[in-house]
């Protein structure tokens, strides 16, 4: 597992876009990014595109608002969820942020499926 100064760079993946982003050092995150790659068919819910993925967790420091950008996992649905708006439908577990234009997601459509996996090398620096 990377050492705390190593980051973890992920590419989330859903129709024609394509973001790079970035785990936190939680557990929650620990263990999505044990579990990649992952993906899944995307609800669209207010600001927010969200779908279940293998990971079981309980609420560990949940936020019941998290700023544009943010990834979270949802722990009532079992969900990774990708924050293009500010408020969850429930507290979540922050486990990331993207490290492009949040509002890009608002172009998924629901059900498009959206895919998580390790960040290549090269897309790494």
């Amino acid at each position: 597992m990377p050492g705390k100064a190593e980051s973890r760079r992920i590419r989330l993946s859903a129709g024609k876009l394509r973001m790079l982003a970035e785990l936190n050092d939680t557990e929650t995150a620990d263990r999505i990014w044990e579990a990649l790659p992952i993906d899944g068919k995307g609800q669209v819910w207010g600001d927010e595109i969200y779908f279940a993925i293998p990971v079981k967790m309980p609420e560990q420091d949940g936020q019941r608002t998290v700023p544009s950008g943010t990834l979270a996992y949802w722990p009532p649905g079992h969900a990774f969820c990708i924050f293009f708006g500010q408020t969850p439908y429930s507290a979540v577990n922050v486990v990331g942020k993207l490290l492009g234009t949040p509002e890009d997601w608002k172009k998924v459509k629901d059900g498009t499926e959206v895919a998580i996996e390790k960040a290549p090398e090269q897309e790494k620096a």
